[in-house]
């Protein structure tokens, strides 16, 4: 048997297992039946918190399709909750340095890149002004937080067919990892409404590095500047980046609650 807990930031939900002290064999198999929520524990993302040489705890992440992905920025957020203390974290996507604050946590999520082969996109282009598009959508910016991320700044979300666009852009030969689609609008000074469709689990509650590669979008284009207000379905995050620097990322953890299961079973 191995122990779990049950983990949310803004609704966007993990199982979160503790592989320090006996490791866990984690197959794309494996994930994907952990996730189901009809037939598993359920969640959008599962969490391996491991032993590291570099950091404090290592953290592997897998989506509900059994992908393993770079970064999550609302799992890193609940590292420092499930461990009990301030952590450094060893990522796929770079060291993340996580604090508890009042209700959850603060995280350091490094520098953003925004070259085109880093975001990686097929061939070279403008990432700020990107020259495609998508049916009727605007042209977008790409940005990369340690994953890949597509921003679309539109006037109004409401009317906008999430769940056939985001496949569409996610699968694009143009992104040859996929990548999470950011569909934002300006909502006031310094607030943004967002909705992501994430790659390898499609529309969740709330996308932390989604809101993270959002606000610098929106810095990069000067609809934003200083701390952002992120409204996601799920709840709001504050975004501080100035151009050069660190994106610090700020929102809600919560732990629902531990259980036990046999991982053979799986």
């Amino acid at each position: 048997m191995g122990r779990f807990s049950k983990m949310h930031g803004l609704g966007n939900d993990f199982v979160v297992i503790d592989a320090r002290e006996s490791t866990l064999d984690m197959t794309e198999a494996r994930a994907m039946a952990i996730a189901d929520r009809h037939a598993g524990i359920g969640c959008d993302q599962l969490i391996l918190i491991g032993n590291s040489d570099r950091a404090d705890v290592s953290m592997r992440i897998f989506n509900s399709d059994g992908s393993e992905v770079e970064a999550c920025g609302n799992a890193t957020r609940c590292v420092p909750l499930f461990v009990g203390r301030d952590v450094l974290i060893e990522t796929k996507a770079g060291l993340l340095d996580a604090k508890a604050v009042d209700g959850g946590a603060s995280v350091d999520m490094g520098q953003p890149r925004l070259e085109w082969d880093a975001i990686p996109l097929a061939y070279a282009m403008d990432t700020l002004t990107m020259p495609v598009s998508w049916e009727d959508l605007p042209a977008p910016v790409a940005v990369n937080v340690g994953n890949p991320h597509v921003i679309f700044f539109l006037d109004d979300l409401d009317g906008v067919n999430f769940d056939r666009l985001g496949p569409l852009i996610e699968h694009d030969p143009l992104f040859p990892a996929r990548v999470n689609v950011n569909f934002a609008q300006i909502a006031g000074n310094n607030h943004i409404r967002l909705v992501v469709w994430e790659r390898g689990a499609g529309l969740t509650r709330a996308c932390g590095t989604g809101a993270c590669a959002t606000a610098v979008a929106a810095v990069r284009r000067k609809l934003a500047s200083g701390p952002t207000t992120v409204s996601l379905p799920g709840g709001d995050l504050v975004i501080d980046w100035t151009p050069g620097g660190h994106i610090m990322m700020t929102g809600p953890a919560t732990h629902v609650f531990d259980g036990e299961a046999d991982w053979a079973r799986f």
